[in-house]
């Protein structure tokens, strides 16, 4: 019995050392699942503010950087609203020029559907109305350009949700440097310009890498939106 005892006092030892394993793998799991998620944070604000003249975020804390990054795009906003010129629309009561000047107007409103920026985009490798087989269907206009490891992206895209938080976090996951970021808003679009580094071991080496995984990033934002 003695020993029978003594077994059974080293299977509830045993027990509770598991136990207590258990315990304290899962106490060192969410500290390390915490940790990741302030890094996360403290990165996407690092970025954020980067993107601010200072005078918009003189604090570094978390309430400060969002606050006045969106006095910033308030103030960009008005700005753009204000370099805008009139719009003017003319009527005509003459039927038949309107009639055999038609075609021309529909060219007119096709060239000008993008609005201010319809001159932003010469060779655009993606288009969410493409005009010629050169180029590919897509969720937003995307033109990339590069000179050796240096690229030029230019996005115009519906806005959306935390869109250009998560799209500086994956374009920086593919070995990309962001060197440079303009945003530009009108109405329910937005202008993104970016200057690229394409790092030593990024899979992206040419124009068509870029434009395809800035789509990808593009389609996956929109697919995590919220439906408008």
């Amino acid at each position: 019995m003695a020993a029978t005892g003594g077994e059974r006092r080293k299977r509830r030892r045993t027990r509770s050392n598991k136990n207590k394993e258990e315990i304290e793998n899962q106490r060192m799991t969410h500290i390390a699942v915490e940790r990741n998620r302030r890094k996360q944070m403290n990165e996407y604000l690092a970025v954020l503010r980067s993107l601010m003249p200072p005078c918009y975020s003189q604090r570094g804390d978390q309430a400060s950087i969002v606050g006045g990054a969106i006095n910033y795009l308030k103030e960009l906003q008005h700005q753009l609203q204000s370099m805008e010129p009139p719009v003017k629309i003319t009527a005509t009561e003459d039927t038949g020029a309107t009639a055999a000047s038609a075609g021309d107007q529909n060219n007119t409103i096709s060239a000008s559907s993008s609005g201010p920026f319809s001159d932003f985009f010469a060779f655009p490798q993606y288009s969410s109305r493409p005009s010629s087989s050169s180029v590919a269907e897509g969720t937003a206009e995307i033109e990339v350009t590069m000179v050796e490891s240096h690229a030029s992206v230019k996005i115009l895209a519906k806005k959306r949700p935390k869109q250009l938080l998560k799209l500086v976090a994956s374009i920086q996951s593919l070995r990309l440097t962001l060197l440079h970021l303009n945003v530009t808003t009108h109405d329910d679009s937005v202008l993104y310009s970016i200057s690229l580094k394409v790092e030593e071991g990024s899979q992206l080496n040419t124009v068509e890498d870029i434009a395809a995984a800035v789509n990808q990033i593009l389609m996956r934002i929109e697919e995590e939106s919220p439906l408008s």
